[in-house]
């Protein structure tokens, strides 16, 4: 019995496309040997037995190996040579779906709810590679699926941060690299550039903008770009929905503290002391998308976009590692 289970389980460990041709690897049943005589030989089979279930053995731990290998590495091969990683092309294609695939009654579904699960099936430490697969195009159309988040209560509560919503100590810290287009000349250095949120012993978060190229270094020391975080659930000039917004102000914040190496806050430069606000919506786990609006200290000025909207990904590494 144990050679004719052991025979079953060696066609059945394998499967998919490590398949391993069984003829190789398991014997044929034993067969009634008999002497000239008629006497039935006294045959001890259990080195056969043996061998049947070591072989069986170590096909199915082959191909068990050669699963686990495939779901650690969920990507595949393009035209080109390239590789692209599975989970986030599901999030490319349900921003830019193919007619095919648009559902019939959008109603059906609320696609903030499934674009959520599918940012939350990237691994945290790869969710940084949607910024260069999302175009601008593209992160505009997040913007529009992340407000209907509002439409689920219980959705509306969740949080691509916990920095954010107010659940971590004073003295935590998280890095975000950010992905834009279309800012002005003199400030085209947001397009990509990198945000630092940190709370203080106030209770409150408090962030600074920083830019992404090198001989910004000087500017940076004088200009830090600190602005506070609040809750606010509609942008000003829209009247649409929204979570959190970063107010830059003039700049002159009294921080009770700021993290180290960092400079003191100093009068914001132009545009960012004509009241620019950064209207944030929760759009994943360790993703936001936002709004930038010159909003102005006039009272007659007309409010205008400084940018295409932002997208923003936690660096995971850099924020474990400063906390």
């Amino acid at each position: 019995m144990r050679a004719t289970a052991t025979t079953s389980t060696c066609h059945g460990g394998a499967f998919g496309p490590h398949r391993l041709p069984p003829p190789s690897l398991c014997l044929p049943p034993p067969q009634d040997f008999r002497q000239p005589h008629g006497r039935k030989h006294n045959w001890k089979p259990i080195r056969t037995r043996i061998e049947v279930a070591k072989i069986c053995k170590l096909s199915v731990r082959a191909n068990a190996k050669a699963t686990s290998k495939w779901n650690a590495e969920p990507y595949g091969a393009s035209q080109s040579g390239g590789k692209y990683y599975l989970d986030e092309q599901d999030v490319v294609t349900f921003l830019d779906p193919p007619k095919e695939l648009i559902p019939l009654d959008p109603s059906s579904y609320n696609p903030a709810s499934y674009l959520w699960k599918k940012i939350e099936d990237i691994p945290e430490e790869r969710r940084h590679r949607l910024l260069s697969v999302l175009n601008p195009r593209l992160i505009s159309r997040a913007w529009e699926i992340a407000g209907r988040r509002y439409d689920d209560p219980k959705l509306a509560k969740k949080s691509a941060s916990s920095l954010l919503s107010g659940g971590d100590r004073a003295g935590s810290l998280e890095l975000w690299r950010c992905r834009t287009s279309g800012a002005p000349l003199p400030i085209a250095w947001i397009n990509t550039s990198e945000k630092v949120i940190f709370r203080c012993t106030d209770g409150k978060a408090y962030g600074r903008l920083i830019g992404g190229y090198p001989l910004l270094g000087v500017i940076k020391s004088f200009s830090p770009l600190y602005f506070s975080v609040s809750e606010v659930h509609e942008v000003m000039s829209t009247e649409q929905p929204c979570d959190l917004a970063y107010e830059f102000g003039d700049g002159l914040l009294n921080l009770p503290e700021y993290p180290q190496e960092f400079p003191k806050p100093a009068k914001h430069p132009w545009p960012f002391n004509d009241q620019v606000v950064i209207y944030i919506r929760h759009m994943g786990p360790g993703v936001l998308v936002g709004q930038a609006w010159q909003e102005g200290r006039e009272l007659q000025q007309v409010p205008k976009k400084l940018c295409s909207e932002i997208l923003m990904v936690k660096d995971y590494f850099a924020s474990n590692k400063k906390n």
